[in-house]
Formats: C-alpha cells, structure tokens, sequence
C-alpha cells in the first residue's frame, strides 16, 4: 500500500505542477553539452581505473575512496561507510528548492575477463572462501564514471541550481554476498542513505547491449523480481553397481530439475507476465562409482507479479517434496529475495522522456520497451521512494546488439562512446526535476 501511495502522490503532483520552494530559471542543454565535453576525458579515465581495479560486493573500499576523495573535492558534504563501503554525497544548490537523487553500482563480479582490453582486469578477489579472477563484467566501472561526471558538472552549475542532488555510490548490487543478510541497496537505506535530507525521487541507469546512443525503459514492472532458490536432498549412499540398496539423490536430483521446468512451462500463463525458473547448479557425488547421499542445487526465479510468485513458489516446494518422496528420499527448499521487482513510477516516467530525448536527440529514447528478465536492486530505492531506472544501448561499434556479449560475460565490453550520455543523461534529470515549476 506504501508504493502504490507514494505512485499516486506523485502522479497527482506531476499533473498539478505542484511548485518547489523556490522554481528556477532553466539551465540550457547548450550548457550542459559543453560542460559534459569538458569532464569527458577524466570520465574516460575514471572508468578506465575502476575496470582495472575491479572489487567484489562489500569489498569496494578502493574504489569507495576515489569516489570520495572527488566529491569532496567538488565542495559536497560526503558521508561513507553508508552500507559498509557506500558514498553518499549531497550538493546543495544556491537556492533552496526540490531534492533529488541519482545512484550508481560500484561492486565487480567473480568473472576471468576476456576482452583483450588494454586496460583488462588481472584482479582477484575472495568468494565464499576461494581466490578467484575479479572483473566489471556488468558496466558498474561505467556507472561510477558517468556519476562521478554528473557531479562535477552539476557542481560547476551550483549557483544556478535551486534545490538539491544527492548522489548515491552502492556496494553490492550484484546481491547480498555469502552470509549477509542484505544486499547494498537495502543495506544502504536502512542505515540512512535517503535521509537528511529525503529525495522526492530517485533515478539510476545500466549499460547494456543495444544501439549505442539509445535510451530505453517502462513505466511500471521493467524489470523482473529476482529470487533465489536452494534445494537441498537427502538421500542414501550406496555402491554405484547396486542402486537399489541407497537411496539414489542423483536420479532425484534430475527429476526435480525436470519438475521445476515443467511446472514453469505448464502452470503459468506466459501471456500475462514473463516467468523464468531456472536450477543453474548440482553439486553431488565425490567418485564416479559412489552414489552420494545427498545432493544441493541453487538456482533463480524471476518474476513480474507477487502473487503468481507465491503460488509458483508453493506448488514448486509441494511438487518437489513429492517427488523426493517417491524415491525415499527427503528435500529441503529454501527462497531468498535478491532484488524486488523494478517498478517504475508511471508519472514519473512519462515526465521522463522528452527529458531524457533533449540527452539522447530524437529517435533515440524509447518509453515503451518490453521487461527484461534481469533484475536490480535499484527496486528498493523504488519501494522507499518513486523512481525510474533506464537503460543505455552500449553495444560495441559495428556489432548487432542481438550478438554482442552479454552483462556477465566474460567478453562484456560496454561501449565507452556512450559514457558522455551517461553524464548528460544524470545531469539533465536532476536539472530538469529540479526546476519543474
């Protein structure tokens, strides 16, 4: 009740032209275009270091720091430590007026990069008690250096700005790392980054393939709820060659699989709202002639509607059980939350576009995309406050978006072509937010 109260409030302020404290006279796009070509090369430069000095969720402290160091620099009140290694910082204008906010992904991922870049990660990092190859192989190096840019320009602009910026560096994007209870996004909140002051509304961006220089998104469920989900069975060892005196976890373990795509496949209407059930791991078994006695497996669900969730994730428990039961064996399920659904305020993204146009030029926005099955947590940034969360195409130049490697593949090279839209884009939704009369 909470969202859909704060989604009607600000769709009605939206329609009314409700006035801030003070309205100001509006910052030309001239102005801003100049500004974002002079921080351009040190943009380029951010992201360049951050991509070699990749940091694992939680982990950030580097990149934390050179985060900081330039806010601060730049005249902002800043506060760290936000969520263990998140970066808050607050640009007041010269006037008082409207406050909003702008947030960026720091953390890496447990990928071996294989760009060929210049500028490739050779980092390490621990997960779950191993070293492993750290890279952005998710565009959060991008981000960083697009927000970093944002604030110089705006603080160069602050004598002219009515009203307030925070800006919002988050740790652990990529989900809550083994053994914490919350990922950055929640953490943050809940140690107070939208306090003191309060945002009316939030706004975030992701590379992603696509048609570099477009900018895509939609108002409401854009994209999926993301869940993960762990099984555990139980078996009985036995010799490989006498299968009938264990209980078999391997044989259980292939059945469940099968039952989990088929209830997907079978129970849920995939006109209504796209569902993704996917078991992505199984681990069991240390020798090839021993049938183990028990079996793990992990995998994602990701939706777009709570209660044909709920219901998906009650029969798949209840199938599940059934199906451990048929063998003898026993199954334990378990589902944790990694991201809510990102749910775009309607009014808010309809404000957007022609905002989002005098960034990008005619032709290259579009308001009306179908969901992606991806997830983010920027969704609880949107459960707190509205907010919109967009998409920048940043496909490698000459190469079919529909063909270019994926966020969290190992040849993930987002575009840096499209860094200054990045900047521009952040720069022009805060200004243009702010001086809404």
């Amino acid at each position: 009740m909470r969202r859909l109260f704060a989604v009607s409030t600000l769709t009605l302020l939206l329609a009314a032209g409700a006035a801030p404290a003070q309205a100001q006279a509006q910052v030309d796009a001239a102005t801003v275009d100049a500004a974002v070509q002079r921080v351009t090369p040190q943009v380029t430069a951010w992201r360049r270091d951050f991509h070699q000095h990749p940091e694992l969720g939680f982990a950030e402290t580097r990149s934390a720091a050179v985060i900081a160091d330039h806010l601060r620099a730049l005249g902002l009140e800043v506060r760290t430590g936000v969520g263990k290694t998140g970066v808050v910082g607050v640009l007041h204008g010269a006037r008082p007026g409207r406050v909003v906010a702008l947030r960026a992904d720091m953390d890496a991922l447990p990928v071996q990069e294989a760009t060929g870049l210049d500028f490739a990660s050779t980092a390490t990092g621990t997960y779950m008690g191993n070293t492993v190859p750290v890279a952005h192989a998710c565009g959060h190096d991008m981000h960083m250096a697009m927000l970093m840019g944002a604030a110089e320009v705006l603080a160069g602009m602050k004598d002219q700005i009515a009203g307030t910026v925070v800006f919002i560096f988050q740790p652990a994007e990529e989900g809550a790392p083994p053994g914490e209870p919350k990922g950055g996004a929640a953490l943050m909140i809940a140690e107070g980054a939208l306090n003191n002051p309060k945002p009316e509304a939030i706004f975030g961006l992701h590379v992603v393939p696509g048609r570099p220089g477009s900018v895509f998104y939609r108002p409401e469920g854009f994209m999926a709820a993301s869940d993960r989900v762990d099984i555990v069975l139980k078996g009985k060892q036995t010799h490989g060659a006498w299968p009938w005196r264990g209980v078999d976890v391997i044989a259980v373990a292939g059945q469940v699989i099968e039952t989990v795509n088929t209830l997907t496949a079978r129970t849920v209407d995939p006109t209504t709202t796209p569902t993704v059930f996917t078991i992505a791991t199984l681990n069991a078994g240390v020798r090839y002639n021993i049938i183990p006695d028990s079996a793990t497996l992990s995998g994602t669900l990701r939706t777009f509607d709570v209660a044909q969730r709920d219901a998906l994730v009650a029969r798949a428990e209840t199938a599940i059980d059934h199906v451990a039961a048929a063998y003898g064996a026993t199954a334990e399920f378990g589902v944790k939350q990694n991201a809510a659904l990102v749910f775009n305020d309607p009014g808010l993204s309809a404000w957007l576009a022609p905002v989002l146009t005098e960034a990008a030029g005619p032709g290259n926005v579009n308001p009306a995309t179908p969901p992606t099955t991806v997830a983010e947590d920027f969704s609880y940034f949107q459960q707190a406050i509205p907010g919109v969360f967009y998409h920048l195409g940043a496909s490698p130049d000459g190469v079919d978006p529909s063909q270019s490697a994926p966020n969290h593949s190992p040849e993930f090279s987002p575009n840096e072509k499209v860094l200054p839209l990045g900047v521009k884009t952040h720069v022009l939704t805060a200004l243009r937010f702010l001086e809404r009369s």
